[in-house]
């Protein structure tokens, strides 16, 4: 078993490709404590959000903080504090805080590949 407490001073700045804007992360479960889950706190700062991409496993997005949005091919959706958003598996969409806003989300993934789909 494993309990970890996350405060916002656990984050670190992202650079990964997916992201567009200042995205700062941390991961609660994945790598080497499970492989079949993975559980990552992601905060978008000013508008910032992902590139649209897909997993090859469902998606869950939990907002914690802020207002954001969540698009996907023909839809889009607000997002706010409270809010949990379910991603079928390979479906293209994007996520992230609106202009001017932040938004901070849980992101669980089972086992997934992840692609940029722009």
């Amino acid at each position: 078993m494993r309990v970890v407490r996350f405060a916002p001073s656990g984050r670190t700045r992202s650079h990964a490709q997916i992201f567009s804007g200042h995205v700062e992360a941390q991961t609660a479960v994945g790598g080497e404590i499970s492989k079949d889950l993975r559980v990552s706190e992601i905060a978008f700062k000013d508008g910032a959000r992902n590139r649209w991409h897909v997993h090859t496993t469902d998606q869950v997005l939990v907002v914690t903080e802020g207002e954001g949005i969540l698009a996907g091919d023909g839809e889009q959706h607000d997002l706010a504090t409270g809010d949990v958003a379910f991603i079928p598996a390979n479906t293209r969409h994007w996520h992230g805080a609106k202009p001017g806003k932040d938004m901070t989300h849980w992101s669980i993934l089972g086992p997934a590949d992840t692609k940029i789909a722009d």
